[in-house]
């Protein structure tokens, strides 16, 4: 019988990740009404704090991206990554409380934590993998395989839980969850099965190596979505390619359910405002 572990066997309560960072992906809409009501001073005073407030200094989140948005969504779009969620937070209390802050409308946000997905092999299932698709142990290939993987692998999981952000100037973010009707329920799958579909979905992923970097953040818990998709290309099409030939796959293709597309530029922060007129 499971008893519950006594409270001074607990780690002590925090906000933090035994593993991995917090993330959020918020979206800004200038509105204009409110913006031409305020005085060139009142604008001047604004940018210059939220321009601070989005430069280097200890406030700042691990990791932080501005970008300029295209379509009608939003104007303005702003990734953060930290170990605590409210370092964060106080970025976007900052924005908030600035002279422009009320012309600052958040059209969107999406609250989500990095994670290594349970769909990674480890290597001994990595090994299994190439066993069942014909290359054996002992082969020169097999062990040649293996060991590149197990090379490599520390290093991918780090990007997964404390992501670097690539040199791309292109951004697209979806939220999506995994298929839960009558016909196509991913949660009643068997793990080895949902395991041998992720695995074609990796595989064509890794087709768009150097073209386009992916981070997967989870979000089952934290927001309404189950996953946020955050894709960063070296040019437009890349991202049209990746998430079309994807979409073939079985874990697309039949269990997949996506949320709104926003797509957008990197840009630093100056730029961004002088881009929106602010």
């Amino acid at each position: 019988m499971n008893r519950p572990r006594p409270a001074a066997d607990l780690p002590p309560p925090t906000t933090k990740m035994s593993e991995g960072w917090h993330s959020l992906h918020i979206y800004y809409k200038v509105d204009q009404a409110v913006l031409m009501q305020l005085s060139d001073q009142a604008r001047g005073e604004g940018r210059d704090h939220v321009i601070r407030t989005l430069s280097e200094g200890d406030h700042l989140p691990a990791r932080t991206q501005v970008s300029i948005v295209s379509g009608h969504k939003a104007d303005i779009g702003l990734m953060m990554l930290d170990p605590d969620p409210l370092k964060i937070d106080a970025i976007t209390q900052e924005i908030r409380n600035s002279a422009i802050g009320a012309a600052l409308i958040p059209t969107y946000s999406f609250v989500s934590i990095t994670e290594i997905s349970e769909y990674v092999p480890s290597v001994e299932q990595y090994a299994e993998r190439l066993t069942r698709e014909g290359t054996a142990p002992g082969d020169p290939a097999f062990e040649a395989k293996v060991n590149a993987y197990r090379q490599r692998l520390p290093a991918m999981n780090k990007q997964r839980i404390y992501p670097e952000i690539p040199p791309f100037p292109v951004i697209t973010f979806y939220p999506m969850n995994k298929a839960r009707h009558p016909l196509a329920n991913w949660y009643t799958e068997p793990f080895s099965s949902r395991s041998a579909m992720m695995a074609e979905h990796a595989t064509s992923g890794i087709k768009f190596a150097g073209r386009v970097s992916q981070l997967i953040t989870a979000s089952t818990g934290f927001d309404d979505w189950e996953w946020g998709v955050t894709l960063w290309s070296r040019a437009p099409e890349h991202i049209k390619e990746i998430v079309y030939e994807m979409r073939f796959d079985t874990a697309s293709a039949k269990y997949a359910e996506f949320g709104e597309f926003y797509v957008s530029y990197a840009a630093s922060i100056e730029d961004a405002l002088a881009h929106v007129r602010l």
